[in-house]
């Protein structure tokens, strides 16, 4: 892999986004580069290509650019230490591999990653069969917590401001996988970003007698609420997130469970391929969201 970093102290929290320079990735990339401000984290932005070339390099977002349109009428940043102005770290990577997931897969695997910040296009049916998807096998194979934007989604990060309109996360929640790592990723999430008025809600889909029973924090970043629906796990918590409105779905997810699984995908995996909004995908027991923001306990 072909390496351009700014020069400064290596942190040890990273942000990793996987690019091909189309407008959806723009949009991931924005999220992205606000969370490792936010966690004053490094961002690592890849690329993967077949073939070795120099003119790629200017393709690769703006960073400092992006910063400085995000200062607006603030004290102007010269440009070549805007990043470190920021407090992170800045790297482009120019992997020289025909295949995106294992360049990724295998540069995670290199450098521990906290998140993974991918856009996915959302392929359904016979087209899911006849083109290959990335993002969901990264996130799969490297294991790492992932945050999905959907091409045709709305963020909550605005690309002209870097603004956060993050007000109602939703959070499905079942006995199995266990949902204590997605609650607690979300008040960590509200609570690095300095999100205000923000509302969580616990959804079950199944019998209101049959809610799992979840901790919440003693002194929560954010309201939270709990509702129940009937009916397909996957149609409810995408027609719930639809009918709220919901800024962002964060889930627990524990991988395929078995072969039907591996088929037609995880039950994460199927509610992205139709979610109009953002889904955070953290693994069950991840502590990730804590070490993204140095928060121990």
């Amino acid at each position: 892999m072909n390496e351009v970093r700014d020069e400064v102290t290596r942190p040890t929290r990273r942000i990793l986004h996987t690019t091909d320079f189309s407008a959806a990735s723009e949009i991931a990339f924005v999220h992205a580069l606000k969370l490792a401000v936010a966690a004053q984290a490094e961002i690592d932005v890849l690329h993967a290509t077949a073939e070795r070339t120099t003119e790629t390099w200017t393709e690769f977002p703006g960073i400092r650019d992006t910063l400085r349109r995000w200062a607006g009428d603030g004290p102007p940043v010269d440009a070549t230490v805007a990043p470190r102005a920021h407090g992170i770290r800045v790297g482009k990577i120019m992997a020289i591999d025909g295949d995106p997931v294992h360049a990724a897969v295998g540069f995670v695997q290199e450098h521990p990653t906290e998140l993974v910040v991918l856009a996915t296009e959302q392929r359904r049916g016979m087209a899911r069969w006849t083109h290959r998807s990335t993002a969901e096998p990264i996130a799969r194979e490297s294991g790492a917590m992932t945050l999905f934007i959907p091409g045709q989604a709305r963020g909550f990060v605005s690309s002209e401001t870097g603004e956060v309109g993050l007000e109602r996360i939703l959070v499905p929640v079942d006995h199995a996988p266990s949902p204590r790592a997605a609650v607690d990723a979300v008040e960590v999430l509200v609570r690095g970003l300095g999100a205000s008025r923000v509302t969580a809600r616990l959804l079950h889909v199944g019998e209101a007698t049959s809610v799992p029973d979840v901790p919440l924090p003693r002194d929560a970043a954010c309201g939270w609420g709990v509702t129940t629906r009937s009916g397909s796990a996957v149609d409810e918590i995408v027609g719930a997130a639809d009918a709220w409105n919901a800024d962002l779905i964060v889930m627990a997810t524990a991988g395929h469970a078995d072969v039907l699984d591996a088929l037609r995908g995880s039950t994460t995996e199927r509610v992205l391929r139709l979610a109009r909004c953002p889904v955070l995908a953290v693994p069950a027991g991840s502590r990730a969201m804590r070490r993204l923001f140095s928060i121990v306990s």
